[in-house]
C-alpha cells in the first residue's frame, strides 16, 4: 500500500468485503522505545470514533423504551444548565445540531492540548468532570439552526445513558455493545493504566523528536471519544449491527438515518456516522476520529459491502490511507457518477 510507505504511516488496517478479509496490514511501532510491533491485535485509540457507541448505547435504551429521540435534555439530566434552551432534544444532540457550546470549540480552537492548561488532564476521569467547561455558557446558536460539530452533546448523550441505565458509561458500553459485538479487547482505559498490547500516541515534533500523547488528553475517555479498539472488533462491530445485533432493524434504520447536511457538499449526519451520497445513493456510513497522536477512518460501503477500518497511533495518516483504498474500491466497483 503506497500510501503507507508515503506517509510513514503507524497503525493497522483491515478491508473486508462481506466475511472475506482482502487486506490485513501492519506498520510501525506500538511502543517505539522498546520496538514493539503493530498488529491487528494492538488496540488504539480512536478518539471522536466512540460517537458512534454512544449513539447506538441511545438507540438500544430508546428501543428498550427508556428514553425517546424527543426527549428533553432537563427530563432527562438533574444538572442546571444556566442559558440552554428547553427545547434541546436528544435527537438535537445526536445530530450535533442543539446549538450548546462546545468545551472544545473546533471554529476557535486550535490545539485540543489547550484545554488542559487550567484544567489538568489527570483530572478528567468521569463524564460530570468536563460539565464545568461548557454547561453555564451561553448558547452557540438557536436548537435546529445548523449542524454544528460538537463534543460537549456527546458528553451529555453518555451522562443521559448513565441516567437511563443505572451504569457507568464504559461500563454500559463495554455489557451492551462491546460484549455482543465481540470486541473483547476493546475498553476505556487510562491512560496511567493501559492493558498489554496497547499502542501508545506519538506525536511527531518539527525537529525530528517525538513525545507520547499521554499528557495532551484526557486520562480516561468518554462518550465523546477516547476508547481503544482492534482493527478486527471493529470490523465487527459494523458486522453485528448491520446483522442487528444491536439493535433491531427499525433501530438501525433510524442509527444510520441522514438527518443534516454537514459542511461538506455531499454529507450528512445521521446518529454518531456520517453519511456520504454520491447524487441519491448512499457511497459510505463511516466514523473518523482525530486527537494528539491518534487518527482514526472507518467505513461501510453499502454497495459493495465492504468495510474498511484504518486506526493509527499518530496524529496523521489515517485519511491518506482511507482515500487510497476508496480510490481501489472506485475502479472495481460502477457507482453513480
Amino acid at each position: 500500500m503506497n500510501a503507507a510507505l508515503t506517509v510513514k504511516f503507524s497503525g493497522s488496517i483491515i478491508v473486508k468485503e462481506n466475511n472475506d478479509v482482502l487486506t490485513e496490514l501492519s506498520f510501525g511501532y506500538a511502543n517505539r522505545s522498546e520496538q514493539i510491533e503493530n498488529s491487528t491485535h494492538t488496540r488504539y485509540g480512536i478518539a471522536s470514533g466512540c460517537k458512534f457507541f454512544t449513539s447506538i448505547a441511545i438507540c438500544q435504551l430508546v428501543e428498550a423504551g427508556k428514553l425517546s429521540f424527543e426527549s428533553k435534555l432537563e427530563d432527562c439530566l438533574d444538572v442546571h444548565f444556566l442559558n440552554f434552551d428547553k427545547d434541546i432534544t436528544i435527537h438535537h444532540l445526536l445530530t450535533h445540531t442543539s446549538g450548546i457550546p462546545d468545551y472544545f470549540d473546533e471554529e476557535i480552537m486550535d490545539e485540543f492540548e489547550e484545554l488542559w492548561v487550567k484544567n489538568p488532564m489527570y483530572h478528567m476521569r468521569n463524564l460530570e468532570d468536563f460539565l464545568p467547561l461548557f454547561q453555564n455558557q451561553p448558547m452557540k446558536f438557536k436548537v435546529g439552526e445548523r449542524f454544528h460539530y460538537n463534543n460537549a452533546g456527546y458528553i451529555l448523550l453518555g451522562l443521559i445513558v448513565e441516567e437511563a441505565s443505572k451504569l457507568k458509561f464504559p461500563e454500559y458500553v463495554e455489557e451492551h455493545i462491546f460484549k455482543k459485538a465481540d470486541m473483547s479487547d476493546a475498553g476505556y482505559f487510562e491512560f496511567d493504566t493501559l492493558p498489554r498490547h496497547t499502542a501508545l500516541g506519538y506525536i511527531d515534533l518539527p525537529n525530528g523528536k517525538w513525545k507520547t500523547n499521554i499528557y495532551s488528553l484526557p486520562v480516561k475517555g468518554g462518550s465523546d471519544g477516547g476508547a481503544f479498539v482492534t482493527v478486527i472488533g471493529m470490523a465487527n462491530l459494523w458486522d453485528s449491527l448491520l446483522n442487528n445485533r444491536l439493535l433491531n432493524e427499525e433501530h438501525t434504520n433510524k442509527l444510520l438515518t441522514p438527518y443534516v447536511r454537514t459542511n461538506n457538499k455531499n454529507g450528512f449526519y445521521g446518529y454518531g456516522v456520517w453519511i456520504e451520497k454520491k447524487v441519491d445513493e448512499i457511497f459510505k456510513f463511516h466514523i473518523m476520529g482525530y486527537d494528539p497522536g491518534v487518527s482514526f477512518h472507518s467505513a461501510f460501503y453499502p454497495k459493495t459491502s465492504i468495510k474498511t477500518v484504518i486506526c493509527s497511533n499518530k496524529s496523521k495518516g489515517a485519511f491518506d490511507i482511507m482515500r487510497e483504498i476508496e480510490e481501489e474500491i472506485q475502479n472495481n466497483f460502477e457507482f453513480v457518477k
